[in-house]
């Protein structure tokens, strides 16, 4: 073969590829669009142009090694952007680099999340991947104080998917957002998979907000976020269901895990497994508590439903509340021109094989309404150790209903029992229950009230000498106590009022 042949033949190759056809995958390389990754050169224009060509032919738009400075870029249909291990894409640190954009789908903060260093919309099969860092330099945007709900306005997600199908993320590291990180809202078939998170730079910051999103898995995520860190909402009508979220580690200042607070269409048919809540490695706060305010806390507060739970095999260390769930009526519309929604249904849950160590002294609550009692709640093989040191006089305490607040798992005080509050329930049942507390404390393991059929078996639990009850039972009915309950100081291990019926004490 002659050396004019295959010299020949190797640029027609080339060409061949350079003008593939729709479909055929490419590679375009972002330093050949005019990008450069010296940290101070704006890219907004080159990234974007090697964008639009890749979603022409479909392929990958490839960082290399650099440091990127980028205003808003917007993602579409085919395009793999992939970030090389030292490639880091810089967000720029000023507002104005990120026109307003709007999602299509009418929510809960919509008239001030507008933003995104990644925007896309209405797309199809878009890929974030490799070994590469984005950086949002979230501590740069000031927070507009005059106004409430100016506060968060221009203020950037990192990522922000609105109505796409088949989205992944999976590999790089997100860094530093100026609010929440990553918001997915009313997308299908998204996969979230072995990222690392730190968000740590300003208020809001969220690990991963899934809103209104249906077939989702998210596994293998570190994250360490100031605000609440994996977070399934419902600030629209759409509803967050067939979600599975597993093999992960969270830190958070806030709530590890949660769902909630907006709720308008609710959540459902959910897995969450094999997953570890530490305390945070960022010991300053914003928002929150140094070891975090709930590990899971399971909320809905704005109509809409929760049903069809599955959470298990979990170890909790340092929140200050390993367990909330929580039904309220905040009754918050998610636009001004919607109906005020009707009181949600919270049911089936079931949550098994927790392991929660350096509680603090109030104690976990499982709480709905008169009107609105939460239903079928069961929880399995839970162990608790917890700081306690409550008193007598706490013991007696009646909480607030605090039926519109704003939901958290501090917002009722110290409760009446240091282990769980049950209050306003129907068919709860928990079983083989280990508590244990550092402090002597005199308040009850377990307080009942306004509960229709209960059943608490296979209590390990201490109670400090002088103590009424292990179990306290107020305005209840239906209710099995018993099954194995070693013997310890309290004075008995079942205590009732007058108005409570049918509790049945097996030893």
């Amino acid at each position: 073969m002659s050396r004019k042949f295959f010299k020949g033949s190797f640029l027609a190759a080339m060409a061949w590829c350079m003008a593939a056809p729709a479909g055929y995958a490419q590679q375009y390389n972002i330093t050949s669009s005019g990008a450069v990754g010296d940290g101070t050169t704006d890219n907004t224009i080159a990234i974007q142009k090697a964008i639009d060509s890749c979603t022409i032919t479909g392929g990958t738009v490839y960082f290399p090694g650099g440091t990127f400075l980028s205003g808003t870029i917007v993602l579409k249909s085919n395009v793999t952007l992939h970030l090389s291990a030292k490639a880091v894409l810089l967000g720029q640190p000023a507002a104005k680099h990120y026109p307003y954009q709007q999602s299509g789908i009418p929510f809960y903060g919509e008239d001030w999340a507008k933003q995104a260093l990644i925007f896309c919309k209405n797309q199809e099969n878009v890929k974030i991947e490799g070994e590469g860092t984005i950086d949002g330099q979230g501590a740069s945007f000031v927070i507009n104080t005059i106004k409430k709900p100016d506060r968060y306005k221009d203020r950037p997600y990192l990522l922000w998917f609105a109505g796409c199908k088949k989205v992944t993320v999976t590999g790089v590291r997100l860094r530093n957002s100026a609010f929440w990180m990553q918001h997915y809202l009313g997308c299908e078939q998204v996969l979230i998979d072995g990222i690392n998170i730190w968000n740590h730079s300003n208020k809001n910051n969220d690990m991963i907000d899934i809103d209104g999103c249906r077939y989702v898995t998210i596994s293998n995520v570190t994250g360490d976020s100031d605000d609440d860190g994996i977070t399934i909402k419902s600030t629209s009508k759409l509803i967050s269901e067939y979600i599975t979220i597993t093999n992960c580690i969270l830190s958070s200042h806030c709530s590890a895990l949660k769902f909630g607070t907006e709720s308008t269409g609710g959540y459902r048919n959910i897995v969450i497994s094999n997953t570890v809540i530490k305390p945070s490695a960022q010991v300053a706060t914003i928002y929150g508590r140094p070891a975090g305010i709930s590990g899971l806390a399971l909320e809905l507060v704005d109509g809409g439903i929760m049903e069809n739970i599955s959470i298990s095999n979990m170890v909790i260390e340092g929140p200050e509340v390993p367990l909330f769930i929580r039904l309220g009526n905040r009754a918050r519309q998610h636009v001004a021109s919607a109906p005020i929604p009707a009181t949600g249904k919270l049911k089936n849950i079931s949550i098994s094989n927790i392991i929660a160590t350096g509680a603090n002294d109030i104690g976990c609550s499982i709480s709905g309404l008169a009107k609105a009692p939460v239903e079928n709640i069961s929880l399995h093989n839970i162990s608790i150790e917890m700081n306690g040191g409550g008193t007598a006089a706490d013991a007696v305490v009646v909480p607030e209903e605090k039926e519109v607040d704003y939901p958290e798992a501090t917002m009722f005080g110290k409760l009446p029992s240091y282990g769980f509050f049950i209050r306003h329930a129907t068919d709860v049942r928990l079983s083989d229950i280990r508590l244990r507390y550092k402090t002597a404390d005199a308040r009850p393991a377990f307080a009942v009230s306004g509960t229709d059929g209960f059943t608490l078996t296979g209590l390990n639990v201490q109670s400090a000498a002088g103590t009424e009850a292990v179990v306290v039972v107020k305005d209840s009915k239906n209710g099995i106590v018993g099954g194995n309950v070693p013997e310890f100081p309290a004075r008995r291990l079942v205590k009732q009022d007058q108005q409570s019926v049918n509790i049945k004490v097996i030893k």
